[in-house]
């Protein structure tokens, strides 16, 4: 890449660092003050506000990804399901886990959808006590997991309960893979699907079931559908479908495809349940074949054909993200000015030094996403699934 664009990427990035940041940290405190003085006295009022406050912090990572790294996003939905559910109902969302961006990916299909202040996930429960998400998602009532099955299974019903009861649609998001895609976890799924008789998948890791086991009683006559996502990415791109490639500018092309399937038809034995689950993975993974052989998801799977079709451009993603810049980095960048040639070196270099730790925050935030990085959990678990 050429040195003087590298530049203006870094200045993008550490711009995006401190807007991200200090917004974020302001929408906490925002949201920790409704969450104890409203939450407990209306709780509806409080979770249509927390819309906005989760809505302004996560569009600003949609519009890396729209406005300033361009990229191109194709669903594959039919048109008359999109009317007519898309964004209308709630829905528990069923996605692989191939890449670092593809969470990144379903945010932008949401922001179409106007669900995406509303958007819920499974995470482990440490991630609650980072800054920003971290404190975004506790004040936004995810599934915060222990990672021990007995204990899960309460907090899993319970907090679905919950999340049933929201005023708008909100969609609840589970990687049943369980970590990210890599070769050696790989060769783990495809060794224990051998052991045990199960489907072997080429392109993604055996499902785990317990999650989605555990989820469907609470979520009987409350959630409606099943939204089944694939996201693949063209593996013969110059640009890495990764958050630096984001940062960077650099544009990829995503396609998205989402079946929407009525929870009824889901069985109610648990043994028919995991059969279920698996099945949809046995369907990924044959359209993900067929796409990297053929660049077409439908050629050789036997899923029924449906067109491709780009979404347009919402404005409000970059309107946003103006209106954080403007508030943060001019006084930032006043004040910052005002003190340097005012003499007051020692304020100045404590900003100097906020502004860093943000700069390191960011690059902290793109390892963790880092595939390499993925968790081991999905490694040392396999075998207990």
């Amino acid at each position: 890449m050429d040195v003087n664009i590298l530049k203006r990427s870094r200045l993008a990035h550490l711009c995006f660092a401190i807007t991200f940041f200090t917004s974020g940290l302001i929408v906490n405190f925002v949201e920790a003050l409704f969450y104890v003085g409203l939450r407990p006295f209306n709780k509806r009022l409080y979770r249509k506000i927390n819309y906005y406050l989760c809505y302004t912090v996560y569009s600003q990572l949609v519009c890396v990804a729209e406005w300033w790294a361009n990229v191109n996003l194709f669903l594959y939905i039919d048109k008359d399901e999109w009317k007519k559910y898309f964004g209308k109902e709630h829905g528990y969302c069923i996605m692989n886990h191939s890449y670092e961006i593809d969470w990144l990916m379903g945010w932008m299909a949401c922001e179409k959808m106007n669900v995406l202040g509303n958007c819920k996930a499974y995470a482990k429960k440490v991630i609650q006590y980072m800054p920003v998400l971290g404190w975004c998602w506790k004040f936004s009532e995810f599934v915060f997991l222990e990672r021990s099955y007995e204990k899960d299974k309460q907090i899993i019903s319970e907090q679905i309960k919950e999340l049933s009861d929201y005023p708008d649609p909100m969609w609840l998001l589970l990687f049943p893979e369980g970590t990210r895609f890599t070769p050696e976890k790989h060769q783990i799924s495809i060794e224990f699907a051998e052991k045990n008789n199960l489907p072997s998948l080429k392109h993604h890791l055996l499902p785990r079931t317990k999650g989605f086991l555990a989820s469907l009683p609470s979520m009987r006559g409350k959630i409606p559908g099943i939204y089944d996502v694939l996201v693949v990415f063209k593996e013969n791109e110059p640009v890495a479908p990764t958050m630096t490639s984001l940062l960077l500018g650099q544009s990829v092309t995503a396609h998205m495809y989402i079946k929407r399937l009525p929870l009824d038809e889901v069985p109610n034995s648990e043994p028919q349940q995991e059969e279920y689950l698996r099945q949809l993975f046995v369907r990924k993974d044959k359209m993900k074949n067929s796409f990297l052989e053929t660049g077409d998801f439908f050629k050789t799977s036997g899923v029924k054909r449906v067109e491709p079709w780009r979404p347009r451009r919402r404005i409000w993603p970059i309107l946003n993200q103006v209106f954080w810049l403007i508030v943060v980095l001019i006084p930032l960048f006043y004040y910052l000015i005002k003190m340097l040639f005012g003499g007051q070196f020692v304020y100045f270099s404590i900003g100097a030094g906020l502004i860093f730790i943000f700069y390191m925050l960011l690059k902290r935030t793109i390892k963790m996403s880092e595939t390499k990085h993925g968790s081991s959990y999905g490694i040392r678990n396999e075998k207990s699934n």
